[in-house]
């Protein structure tokens, strides 16, 4: 498989291992130094994000995408994805959100691997 296509299947199992709560399937697509930028610009680890998926404060339904775009340079590589996401955090109620994640990633042992993340929204 190419590396484009590759990194476009890594975004959609993140998003079916966030579903599913699968915590050892994301840890298996992020890189050791993973950090995610919420949209509240809270930063966190990705162990530290884990932690709030199974313990609630994360919860998805859903996810129905509708672009993931690729950039590749060598080993390293940008992806926007967008998606309509069914989610409920921080206690708050289920919502529909159009997400955008603008992710990088590098290539270790020819593996992709998520080594940042920022959410948004987008129209």
């Amino acid at each position: 498989m190419e590396d484009e296509a590759q990194i476009r299947k890594l975004y959609r199992d993140y998003w079916q291992y966030m579903i599913e709560k699968n915590a050892d399937g994301l840890r298996s697509l992020m890189g050791e130094d993973y950090t995610l930028r919420h949209m509240t610009g809270v930063e966190q680890s990705g162990e530290v994000f884990l932690r709030g998926l199974l313990d609630g404060t994360f919860n998805y339904r859903s996810a129905e995408h509708d672009s993931i775009e690729v950039t590749l340079c060598g080993d390293t590589a940008r992806m926007t994805g967008k998606s309509r996401v069914t989610a409920s955090v921080y206690g708050g109620g289920w919502h529909r959100w159009r997400l955008r994640g603008d992710f990088t990633l590098r290539k270790e042992k020819g593996v992709w691997k998520l080594t940042g993340s920022r959410a948004s929204t987008y129209y």
